[in-house]
């Protein structure tokens, strides 16, 4: 635990715990992860952080992808909806990046693998339903 000390705005000197402030990647179960004391030094707890990054990253790829609007709605209607939807997932995305500022390997890998699993099945052509052919004139 390391204590630092600073100036508050009132101009009374202040000591706290910071708790672990990693300055380069390292790889362990031994972390705070977006919130103090989450995920403490539990492998559960921090298996289970594991997840919930990985799902916020497939989250921002479902929403980067999938189309709620349908054709011939309320303009104004559906530009709203759009921005709430484009805040909710700029929200997730940010929460995404602090959960990376943690410096921990194994929540910089679950993110790309997160965000590669949700592109993969939303954004590639892979999963996706069959598009559309050309009309064809029928051969002879």
């Amino acid at each position: 635990m390391e204590t630092t000390s600073a100036w508050n705005t009132t101009g009374l000197h202040v000591r706290r715990n910071v708790g672990l402030l990693h300055r380069s990647f390292y790889w362990g179960h031994n972390s705070v992860i977006l919130f103090s004391g989450w995920p403490g030094s539990s492998p559960g707890m921090y298996a289970l952080a594991l997840i919930f990054v990985f799902v916020l990253a497939v989250m921002v790829e479902w929403l980067s992808y999938c189309s709620f609007i349908k054709p011939g709605a309320n303009k104004v209607g559906a530009g709203f909806f759009q921005t709430g939807l484009y805040a909710v997932r700029a929200g997730l995305s940010y929460l995404v990046m602090l959960a990376l500022i943690s410096f921990n390997g194994g929540v910089f890998l679950v993110a790309i693998f997160g965000h590669a699993v949700g592109f993969l099945i939303f954004g590639s052509r892979a999963f996706r339903k069959s598009e559309k052919s050309p009309d064809l004139p029928p051969r002879k």
